[in-house]
């Protein structure tokens, strides 16, 4: 055990002293060591309940034989960080937890790891440091928020965000927008729709790394205390015989879960978080291969913003297990890989069974033959970008129109809000990619405030930052390379014709390319100045949002 360099033999006598300062038994310091990594804190409302899954994993642990010890991992709630300059802190956030988890483990010497996270950049952060640090690990999550209820109907944060574009287009009143601030989040938890954190906890459980329920189960349930008490009991199996992150996480469990991805519809972020996480495996995975999937893949779920469908539903329908079964059937799946079950995923999924063929449809019965993802390419975007077609409305698949260019989110919603965009607009928002935000914000304001204005069948935006989970419409992120790189999206003028197929991956600017020569010759690049501190660096160190926006290039 890797413990034992620091535990045992007559040299290491200081640090067993420093151990009995913990107050560990001479018993506790022979057991394996495990390190659970805390994602509580009391800010995010999907991790507030971590203490309690905490002190669950604790006693699994220690009732399988092992010493439970806790250290803490960062996150930030993207809902309350959205619109504003927080946002440029979320996904460079991803980093800082890999890399400070990193730390913390190599210079402690723990044989395992039990993550405990919950929200959008925590999960994937801890999975980039699983599979770089390469020891036993197993995930449990918070579990998702239960739906709210506004005017007897389900509601998630996204129709929240909605109605704020329905006031400011006096669709709704004042006391209106008040009954969806008290009723729209009604539990601890990740918000309730197939969002980025419900997404990233799903395709966990599809990597093999966290056990059954882990995507689905909601966080007020006692089940998910179960769950914990489970993984942290598992962790010790998996010390035991030794199956690490990279036995599980192979190239054959990626495309799995870009297939799962496909099927349940999840978040564009994923296109981002996937290969950042395969990166640290040492696994290529290129944006190319995310229309290979999809277009072999039906989609099977319309979970929030793309239906009225919900985490609890997807957990009461059979879960991710459901929607694996259903992806076998067609032979969709390498089920042969193995979990942290210490099973495959074949043995996994046998007894798994579709309970609700709404929520989940059956293979033969999908919302569509192509998944719920598409990256386009064109002129526009040559190194590609990311959209959520199951959230796009069938007449939006195919549109083209004028642009309406901001330099900035600011400057986008400012002229959302002033009724400045029109029904056939293009909304173009550039200069927020990885390196040119820094920190590719979110745009879910935006995105959130034509919708609920009633235009999200009219209207299209495209940027080089991303997109919320809980955004829905012809809303398409990622376009690479970015405007700061002096990607096509930094010569784009007000009233030059988009073109966005997205049935054929194509997105196109319709401008001459000599007009596009001038434009390069003339155009000044417009970069960030006065940048301090970990935005200075980020900026300096990402790669392009289709390289996933990584820091660190996997080397062995």
């Amino acid at each position: 055990m890797i413990k034992d360099t620091i535990v045992e033999g007559v040299h290491n006598a200081p640090h067993r002293s420093l151990y009995h300062a913990l107050g560990l038994t001479r018993e506790e310091q022979r057991r394996p060591l495990i390190g659970i990594v805390s994602s509580h804190n009391e800010i995010v409302p999907g991790h507030i309940n971590l203490d309690k899954i905490v002190e669950a994993v604790k006693l699994g642990v220690a009732m399988a034989g092992g010493t439970p010890i806790v250290f803490p991992a960062i996150a930030v709630c993207d809902g309350i960080a959205m619109g504003h300059t927080g946002m440029k802190y979320s996904l460079i956030t991803r980093d800082m937890i890999a890399d400070s988890t990193e730390a913390m483990v190599l210079a402690h010497g723990f044989d395992g790891l039990v993550m405990v996270p919950n929200c959008d950049k925590n999960v994937p952060g801890l999975l980039m440091a699983a599979a770089r640090l390469n020891i036993p690990t197993i995930f449990v999550s918070g579990g998702p928020m239960l739906a709210g209820r506004v005017g007897g109907q389900k509601t998630s944060l996204s129709s929240m965000f909605e109605a704020v574009g329905a006031h400011k287009a006096g669709k709704i009143g004042d006391e209106k927008l008040c009954e969806f601030e008290e009723h729209t989040c009604p539990t601890c938890g990740s918000c309730s729709g197939m969002y980025t954190a419900n997404s990233m906890n799903c395709l966990t459980e599809v990597l093999g790394m966290g056990l059954r329920g882990n995507g689905t189960i909601p966080a007020v349930y006692s089940a998910r205390t179960i769950l914990a008490k489970e993984a942290g009991m598992q962790i010790m199996n998996l010390v035991r015989d030794n199956i690490r992150p990279r036995n599980i996480m192979t190239p054959a469990a990626f495309r799995n879960a870009l297939t799962a991805d496909m099927a349940l519809g999840c978040s564009t972020n994923s296109m981002l978080h996937l290969p950042a996480i395969a990166n640290e495996c040492g696994v290529q995975l290129d944006l190319n291969m995310a229309n290979d999937v999809s277009e072999h893949t039906p989609n099977l779920c319309h979970l929030a913003p793309a239906g009225h469908t919900y985490m609890e539903d997807l957990n009461e329908a059979g879960g991710v297990y459901a929607v694996l079964k259903e992806l076998a059937k067609k032979n969709l799946l390498d089920t042969s890989v193995m979990t942290c079950t210490g099973k495959t995923m074949a043995e996994n999924i046998a007894d798994a069974e579709n309970r609700d063929p709404e929520t989940i449809r059956p293979i033969d019965n999908p919302y569509s033959q192509t998944g719920g993802i598409a990256v386009l390419r064109g002129n526009l975007a040559p190194d590609g970008c990311v959209v959520k077609r199951s959230a796009v409305a069938p007449e939006m698949l195919k549109h083209s129109g004028p642009a309406k260019v901001f330099n900035s989110e600011e400057e986008a919603i400012a002229a959302i809000y002033a009724g400045e965009i029109v029904k056939g607009d293009v909304v173009v928002i550039r200069y927020e990619g990885p390196a040119g935000g820094p920190g590719m914000r979110e745009m879910l304001s935006p995105t959130s405030a034509i919708a609920g204005m009633g235009l999200d069948k009219d209207v299209a935006l495209i940027t080089d930052g991303r997109f919320s989970g809980a955004t829905r419409g012809a809303s398409i992120g990622h376009i690479s390379p970015e405007a700061v790189h002096g990607g096509l999206i930094a010569y784009v003028e007000n009233g030059d014709r988009v073109s966005i197929d997205i049935p054929n991956y194509s997105i196109t600017l319709e401008v001459s390319e000599e007009e596009l020569a001038r434009r390069k010759a003339t155009t000044e690049i417009r970069k960030k100045t006065g940048l301090k501190g970990c935005l200075a660096r980020y900026a300096s160190m990402v790669s392009s949002a289709d390289k996933g926006a990584i820091i660190n290039q996997f080397v062995d």
